[in-house]
């Protein structure tokens, strides 16, 4: 049972986190055969001020944008 988990920050739409769901499915069914009904997709949406990279958050690079 392939399991696929990825973190995010927030500030998504419902449609485009669900989209991204359909198209790990989809990319996990071709690249290895899995039935669709053995994929699983975890989203973990982390608050933007707890989410870093390079010493700098997601929330601090939107304020100097």
């Amino acid at each position: 049972m392939p399991m696929i988990e990825v973190t995010l920050g927030t500030g998504r739409r419902p449609d485009q986190l669900r989209a991204l769901i359909t198209a790990l499915t989809e990319a996990t069914m071709t690249a290895i055969d899995a039935p669709k009904t053995s994929i699983r997709v975890i989203l973990r949406e982390v608050p933007r001020t707890h989410f870093a990279a390079g010493d700098q958050t997601l929330a601090e690079r939107d304020n100097n944008a």
